[in-house]
């Protein structure tokens, strides 16, 4: 039997109760110092940049507003309001009318803002890569999946 760490839980109980915290330090940590770091700034303005990315690849591409930037991202109108005209000011986002309602503005990435997502998708990607590097290839791949399946229980919840 080998000695249980404080970070290898030994019950199911215990593994289950030690998720939450573990998400909470993914979120607190910055992606590593990988080839072509991103600045913190950058990483930042990818919240709002990654919504209306999403929205624009989507099966039916959606409109994004400031509003609904606010409702993805759980904040208050003025904060993201604050975010995405630095988003703008960067050179990442640019506003348009909407083809829907002319009354309506909403916002498109700029070329910068596609090159900063591809720039950081391909950071994303050698961060995972970096910290999964002792892992099977059946390992990494399984989380991968774990990972997607996950997130998109977690966001058809937020839908409903």
């Amino acid at each position: 039997m080998t000695k249980q760490t404080k970070h290898e839980p030994e019950t199911a109980e215990e593994l289950l109760d030690a998720v939450g915290p573990a998400f909470g330090k993914l979120r607190r940590s910055s992606l590593l110092e990988v080839e072509n770091p991103i600045s913190q700034k950058d990483l930042s303005r990818t919240l709002v940049l990654n919504v209306v990315l999403e929205a624009e690849g989507a099966d039916e591409a959606r409109e994004v507003t400031v509003g609904g930037v606010a409702e993805h991202l759980g904040a208050d109108p003025s904060v993201a309001s604050r975010m995405v005209s630095d988003c703008i000011s960067a050179g990442y986002l640019v506003r348009a009318a909407s083809q829907q309602d002319g009354r309506r503005t909403v916002l498109h990435l700029s070329d910068e803002g596609k090159e900063l997502m591809a720039r950081f998708r391909r950071h994303q990607r050698a961060a995972f890569e970096y910290v999964t590097a002792d892992w099977s290839e059946p390992e990494r791949l399984d989380f991968a999946r774990l990972m997607l399946k996950y997130v998109a229980s977690q966001e058809a919840l937020r839908r409903r």
